[in-house]
């Protein structure tokens, strides 16, 4: 029998969201506004992590041939071969979601949502994952999750702010 074609390992999984096109501007977070959008963000965030933790079991099964220690039977490899495509598809949409109010989910494992914002003038992320209560991180845009710090006492945006880094006008959220 010819050795079937197997799914991406997790590493190589196509759950990346085209960029915005360049010429559409960049909405600037505000913390309030994150804050608020945050249990619409949550529940996607919630549904990226439970959706990506299945997907992971299911494309492990088929890369070792196994499912509890027994060899996969056709039937079953056919019917994991098809979660795996059903829950990339629904991953795709979870993050179309978010790339759609303008954020980025820089960790499929821990639902880690970076909200695009400005603070003390300076392009910056707020930064939020699933299990905080609420958003009180921000990191510079160059430093990622490991340069996270906490809200309280910066200086980010607020409402009806609209000033980028550069001095151009934004879309204030």
């Amino acid at each position: 029998m010819p050795a079937q074609p197997r799914p991406r390992p997790a590493a190589a999984a196509p759950f990346r969201v085209p960029p915005r096109p360049a010429d559409a501007p960049e909405v600037h977070w505000t913390l309030e506004r994150a804050n608020a959008a945050l249990p619409y963000v949550r529940r996607i965030a919630e549904d990226v992590v439970r959706d990506y933790g299945r997907w992971r079991t299911r494309v492990k099964a088929l890369d070792t041939g196994r499912a509890g220690g027994v060899p996969l039977e056709e039937e079953t490899r056919v019917r994991l071969q098809r979660e795996v495509r059903l829950l990339a598809a629904d991953l795709r949409s979870h993050l179309a979601e978010l790339g759609a109010l303008g954020l980025d989910c820089k960790s499929l494992d821990e639902g880690l949502i970076d909200f695009p914002s400005v603070v003390d003038g300076v392009p910056a992320f707020l930064c939020w994952k699933v299990g905080e209560a609420r958003v009180e991180w921000w990191h510079p845009r160059d430093a990622g999750f490991a340069g996270r710090q906490p809200v309280a006492g910066a200086g980010v945006a607020e409402a009806g702010s609209t000033a980028d880094a550069t001095g151009g006008e934004g879309e204030a959220c």
